[in-house]
């Protein structure tokens, strides 16, 4: 926890300083405006992206697929929304990169083999039968 609070108390001072750089160079008013635009337009972009995650996640469990990728791209997107939402520039960017689906799927696999080695995840395409309470066989 204490970790978590120092790293988020260096997070802000740097997102602070480089506000400040920033409004120095563009001005205040351009400053305030590309923040909100971002913020606009990230949230408009996460909103689209979360609706169709949300669509092949319907998609997955209907053909009775483990819906595990569609899960870890709505993960990424919620982390990518909450990034972008926290006003500063250094946030953005993660944020912005995360919403290229390229760069999730990057994501994805490295946190899929770095999980993968410290949990022991057993990988399967299908649920097995009877693992669902309406399942007709």
């Amino acid at each position: 926890m204490r970790r978590f609070l120092a790293s988020a108390a260096v997070l802000a001072v740097v997102e602070l300083v480089v506000i400040i750089e920033v409004a120095e160079q563009l001005g205040v008013l351009n400053t305030i405006g590309l923040l909100i635009v971002v913020s606009v337009i990230g949230a408009a972009i996460v909103k689209a992206q979360g609706i169709a995650a949300l669509r092949r996640l319907i998609d997955d469990v209907e053909a009775r697929r483990v819906p595990g990728t569609t899960l870890a791209d709505g993960a990424l997107l919620v982390t990518a929304g909450a990034l972008l939402l926290v006003p500063g520039f250094v946030t953005d960017i993660p944020g912005l990169l995360l919403l290229i689906p390229g760069v999730r799927t990057g994501v994805r696999r490295t946190l899929r083999r770095r999980w993968t080695r410290r949990f022991g995840i057993v990988r399967g395409g299908e649920l097995p039968p009877g693992s669902w309470p309406d399942d007709p066989r």
